[in-house]
């Protein structure tokens, strides 16, 4: 067993009260490669931003655990070699599907592990996160659960319907479970599509998809029945549609691709949700990134040559969500 405090890594603990009580977001980073990790060490270093590292059950068998585990040091030590004399990073598990995965990410040295029971009844998902939670406190990593349905598909999660979160369910939820912080369905979505068109109105003068407000009643709601308490959102990808135009100018095909939108991120920031989950921007940036390479550069074979724009895109980004999104710049 290894545990996250050999690796250099923090848990979401303090990095979550300091949250609440300054009024920003944690930016929590889904990574799939070491381009992807190495932007977001990079921006988090150059901003002294808190970051949680996100890694999904798909993710975690792509890169391999036991490679996994010497990424998330190397990220620490990386971060030091940048300037960053005390890191804080967490590296946590997105989306654990059952006991085994958490108990097997925590025996690995994640310091933050989530465990999604909520597409099971109410009663089971109170009894398979209470006994994430016992495991994983005894190893000193914190736990983060989910509370109503996300709709939307990325990775191996997905839903058709949302549902969003009872308020009058949280207090029970929280107290018999232990959980650190909980996961709340307000209307985000998850992956690169989180709303139909049907949902959605039409700018006039841009002619874009303009999605539906969050249902921040309900957020308050929750908040008036758990005061203090992390509250995370998924799903919080805003989809750039100058990445989505960059794309289908470069051979893709990504029609209606719409996302949420940062003044409501903004907003969310500033309550009681002190962790959101940005993976589909990242993706975007990446991909477009590589589609432009490829079309201005079609004899280009060289990975560098178009995984480094890639990286460099990415970093942007993160950096973005940190200073202009989040407020996480200058916490850590």
């Amino acid at each position: 067993m290894v545990s996250f405090k050999e690796l250099g890594l923090v848990n979401t603990r303090e990095m979550f009260a300091k949250a609440i009580n300054g009024g920003y977001a944690i930016p929590a980073f889904n990574f799939n490669n070491m381009e992807q990790l190495q932007a977001i060490v990079k921006a988090c270093a150059e901003t002294k931003s808190p970051v949680i590292l996100q890694v999904s059950k798909g993710a975690r068998n792509y890169a391999n655990q036991t490679l996994l585990r010497y990424m998330a040091q190397g990220a620490v030590e990386y971060a030091k070699e940048l300037g960053w004399e005390k890191p804080q990073i967490c590296l946590h598990l997105d989306h654990g599907d059952s006991l085994e995965l958490c108990k097997s990410c925590v025996d690995f040295g994640f310091s933050s592990v989530m465990i999604d029971a909520s597409h099971l009844p109410y009663e089971e998902n109170i009894a398979l996160t209470k006994q994430v939670v016992e495991y994983a406190h005894a190893h000193d990593v914190t736990v983060e659960a989910e509370l109503g349905v996300l709709a939307g598909v990325e990775d191996e999660v997905s839903a058709e319907v949302s549902h969003y979160t009872k308020p009058e369910e949280v207090i029970d939820f929280a107290t018999r479970t232990g959980c650190d912080s909980l996961a709340i369905s307000i209307g985000t979505s998850h992956g690169a599509y989180k709303f139909t068109p049907e949902q959605c109105t039409v700018d006039p003068e841009t002619g874009r998809l303009v999605p539906p407000p969050l249902a921040f009643d309900i957020l308050d709601a929750i908040m008036e029945q758990l005061p203090g308490f992390p509250i995370v959102l998924h799903g919080s990808s805003s989809v750039p549609q100058e990445y989505v135009d960059i794309i289908n100018a470069n051979g893709g095909k990504m029609p209606n691709a719409v996302g949420i939108p940062e003044e409501q991120l903004r907003k969310a920031a500033k309550s009681a949700v002190c962790k959101i989950n940005i993976d589909s921007d990242s993706r975007l940036a990446f991909t477009a990134a590589v589609r432009k390479v490829f079309n201005d550069k079609p004899g280009e074979f060289d990975p560098r040559k178009y995984c480094g724009p890639a990286r460099d895109e990415m970093e942007k980004l993160y950096t973005h969500k940190i200073c202009e999104v989040l407020g996480s710049n200058g916490k850590a």
